[in-house]
């Protein structure tokens, strides 16, 4: 409301110069009236003034109306992102809502809204120019229309490829983040020709989508800018045929000439601007459509903290977006000072059950359930707190080794990060780095070793003592020390009464547990106490290659 009441008052300002033209050529000149000159100067320096003030005034509010809006929406779009693997989304969406409300922030925050908002004002100067004459308003309306027409036919015409030049720079964006990711494995294996081939296909197709939307709308801007020049030559050729016919006055030429301009002005505008119109449209339809297809979840109740049992009940999942399930129908108990080993063959459904078991993939049947509440009853804030994990694929984020085994929460003690770092048997290691516990790590933790990341991710998921402590092949990069570090931590949250339940490949990883479970092609095959389960399971090494290999089930 504050900009259509401000655009409203430039407009009517916007006619002064219309005015102090008919009244230089009608009035001062006949009367060579130099008081009335100095009078009318010095009323227009005064409306200029205030639509100087008026224009920066809107124009500040458009930049905090944008911001403001990247205020309320910032947050839900980096929760979108997170979750956005988490769901049936499609590949290489990646940071396209980051990149959406960008692009509204920075519309609305320019000088497109304040076109739109001009363009209502259009009949005013047009009903002035008939004021002054009938074939001077009928001529600044032909004009008008066919601008307008040629706004519609840019609408029209640029939709399909700014929407094709759109999806193009997103998938761009993704091939160079997975090379920049993987660039050591580009490099060690010389694929960085294929990738330059692969970036050169996808680069072309960008630049060709682009160059079509810009071309169009290129097109239609420098059309309108030729006709509003020749729409304005027109009108002076019009006042000019009228005061030779003693119909008008050489002030009303001026005058109708500048009130045609002004009157096309705000369609010029839009056309100049409608590429970045199209684009925030588009990207205010894609966060839309994000913001519905999130679930609303009315605010859950604040549980007690889980201390006695962790049940799976006929659960099944598939990964998000997929449609067959990698783990099927799951059902164990294990209670509180129990561990838990879970073995099988590549692709068994082991790393799914971690993940269900988690929260990070819901299941699609059944429930999991920490002390008879269901996973989904929990605010996952809160669910994070009794929770730790260790993924297969350890991430470690850009700040110091402190931070990333705190979780990066604020309340964060040394204490509580020592004592973390203690249980999974790094603190020398962390005492040893150039800067100990304030060593920053680089993006992805790229400054330690496969194992020292490793480490420091258990040590993040022991962090606040979480009841359940959920490990996927946590010895994968360990070496003798870093295997009884785990041994030994394990052995901890066992004797506190947490839940331990561990991914394992490697049978020392098991040394630690009382229970085990068989998984093969997604269903549990057996489960039960480990001496009797895995005596039972290594008879038939041959037939379930895979379980452990053949020299680690002989030791």
């Amino acid at each position: 409301m504050a900009i259509a009441v401000l655009s409203g008052a430039l407009n009517l300002l916007t006619l002064a110069s219309s005015l102090y033209m008919l009244e230089i050529y009608d009035r001062v000149l006949p009367s060579r009236s130099i008081p009335t000159l100095v009078g009318l100067t010095l009323l227009i320096v005064m409306l200029y003034v205030f639509y100087a003030l008026f224009d920066i005034l809107r124009g500040r509010l458009l930049l905090r109306i944008g911001c403001a809006l990247d205020e309320g929406l910032n947050g839900k779009v980096f929760q979108a992102i997170l979750s956005g693997p988490l769901q049936a989304k499609n590949a290489g969406e990646g940071l396209q809502p980051m990149r959406d409300l960008d692009q509204v922030r920075g519309f609305l925050s320019g000088s497109g809204p304040g076109a739109l908002f001009d363009l209502p004002w259009i009949p005013l100067y047009l009903g002035l120019c008939f004021l002054f004459h009938f074939w001077i308003g009928a001529t600044a309306l032909i004009g008008t229309i066919v601008l307008v027409a040629l706004t519609v036919l840019t609408e029209r015409l640029t939709q399909k490829p700014s929407t094709a030049a759109s999806g193009a720079a997103a998938h761009r964006i993704s091939i160079a983040e997975v090379g920049r990711r993987n660039a050591e494995a580009v490099h060690a294996m010389g694929m960085g020709g294929e990738m330059g081939a692969l970036w050169k296909v996808v680069s072309d197709e960008h630049r060709l989508q682009h160059q079509r939307a810009a071309e169009v709308a290129g097109g239609f801007a420098s059309t309108s800018r030729v006709l509003r020049m020749l729409l304005q030559s027109i009108v002076l050729g019009v006042g000019a045929y009228l005061v030779i016919q003693q119909e008008a006055t050489a002030g009303i030429i001026v005058a109708s000439s500048i009130l045609t301009s002004r009157a096309l002005a705000p369609v010029d505008l839009a056309i100049g601007n409608w590429k970045g119109f199209v684009r925030a449209r588009q990207g205010w339809g894609r966060l839309k459509e994000m913001f519905e297809a999130q679930p609303s979840q009315a605010p859950a109740l604040a549980l007690p903290a889980p201390t006695e049992l962790i049940t799976v009940e006929a659960a099944s999942v598939s990964p998000p977006g997929g449609q067959r399930l990698t783990a099927s129908n799951v059902s164990f108990a294990l209670r509180a000072g129990q561990g838990l080993g879970v073995i099988g063959q590549s692709a068994s459904g082991k790393s799914s059950l971690a993940r269900m078991l988690v929260g990070v993939w819901q299941p699609l049947t059944g429930t999991v359930r920490m002390d008879g509440s269901s996973l989904r009853h929990w605010r996952p804030e809160e669910l994070g707190h009794h929770v730790g994990y260790l993924p297969q694929e350890v991430e470690l984020f850009s700040g110091t080794v402190a931070a990333n085994i705190a979780r990066f929460r604020s309340d964060a003690t040394a204490e509580r990060i020592i004592e973390a770092a203690k249980a999974s048997g790094v603190h020398e290691l962390i005492q040893r780095l150039p800067e100990g516990y304030q060593t920053q790590i680089g993006e992805r933790g790229t400054a330690l070793s496969a194992g020292q990341r490793q480490r420091i991710a258990l040590a993040r998921a022991l962090y606040g003592n979480p009841f359940l402590v959920v490990l996927d092949e946590p010895n994968s990069n360990l070496d003798a020390e870093g295997e009884q570090a785990l041994t030994d931590a394990i052995f901890q949250v066992r004797r506190r009464g947490g839940v331990v339940v561990v991914i394992a490949h490697r049978p020392s990883a098991l040394t630690a547990l009382d229970q085990v479970l068989v998984m093969a092609d997604g269903r549990v095959q057996a489960f039960g106490p480990k001496d009797e389960v895995l005596s039972t399971s290594l008879k038939a090494v041959p037939k379930s290659a895979g379980i452990f290999d053949r020299a680690a089930s002989r030791s």
